[in-house]
């Protein structure tokens, strides 16, 4: 994800502004298309019980709070941290940046925030990075084998891949540094790797509720434990997101997936369909929220400086 903020940067200024507006301008033709295509689609969203449109509205925002663990759990692996109402707003603009920028450009942005503002290394950054992912693919690995039934054996296998990946990672950085004699503040501790995977588990767990949620509001008769193995195949498209959102990424996986969850491909396309809607509208209010914090710093600063 970072390397492909950094070939970003390498394209003209005025094609860097235009593809985020194009990706913009295709994902609505996209959507509208969708619906004028099939309105079917349009019916189910208008079916959907709006308390039901309201408690996904809800666990997204739970969701955030799940991100702002992770995020900072990250820079303190890189020896930073950030105020609680400086990472929520960091949380909230990438998250937003992630689903319209292009090709989730959210980790670059939080990597030259840091930079910036704490001189963490854009190496260490991504270091931190590649561990949080580790654990994102391993534990969405095990969501799908969930599957299966065998959940002590797979619950084992997580903590030995995990910390295998992790361990590996992390000696293969520290001999890295010891190599070429580069400062590095990159420490991953066991207790911070342990509450990272902690977050990662919550993060996802409510990613799965979610789309139970979404499932059954579509009448497909889901079990919690097919949302699951359903989240975990889910999860894996965000390795391959070129699109806003991972759109028509995500629902390929669900597709190639489906011996695995059952959950038939008018189901997965109706339950995009309402993740979708209510996602848009929610990352709307989160940009107001984040308009209106950062609104509010500037105010109090310009009222501080005035009493001064």
């Amino acid at each position: 994800m970072l390397d492909a903020d950094a070939h970003m940067k390498r394209l003209p200024l005025k094609v860097r502004k235009a593809i985020p507006v194009a990706l913009v301008a295709v994902t609505a033709v996209l959507f509208a298309y969708l619906f004028a295509k099939h309105p079917e689609y349009r019916r189910t969203l208008a079916s959907t019980n709006p308390w039901v449109l309201l408690l996904i509205g809800a666990l997204y925002g739970v969701l955030i709070l799940c991100f702002n663990w992770v995020y900072s759990i990250t820079l303190r692996l890189c020896g930073e941290q950030l105020g609680g109402r400086e990472n929520i707003l960091l949380t909230c603009y990438s998250t937003i940046v992630n689903f319209f920028g292009p090709l989730q450009s959210g980790p670059g942005v939080r990597a030259a925030y840091v930079k910036q503002k704490r001189q963490v290394k854009i190496k260490d950054y991504t270091l931190a990075t590649f561990v949080y992912y580790s654990m994102y693919a391993v534990v969405s690995a095990l969501f799908i084998l969930m599957g299966s039934g065998r959940h002590w054996p797979l619950a084992l296998g997580l903590v030995f891949a995990v910390s295998a990946g992790c361990g590996g990672i992390v000696y293969l950085a520290h001999k890295r540094i010891a190599r070429t004699g580069q400062k590095s503040a990159f420490r991953a501790t066991p207790a911070l790797l342990g509450i990272l995977l902690l977050a990662t588990i919550c993060q996802l767990s409510v990613v799965a509720l979610i789309y139970y949620v979404e499932l059954r509001a579509v009448h497909t008769g889901a079990s919690l434990m097919q949302a699951i193995v359903y989240g975990g195949a889910a999860n894996f498209s965000l390795f391959v997101s070129l699109t806003p959102g991972a759109i028509g990424f995500r629902e390929a996986f669900l597709e190639f997936s489906r011996q695995l969850h059952h959950i038939p491909t008018s189901g997965i396309l109706a339950a995009s369909v309402i993740d979708r809607s209510v996602y848009v509208v929610f990352l709307g209010v989160l940009f107001l929220l984040t308009v209106g914090m950062h609104l509010g710093d500037r105010f109090s600063k310009a009222a501080k400086a005035a009493q001064e």
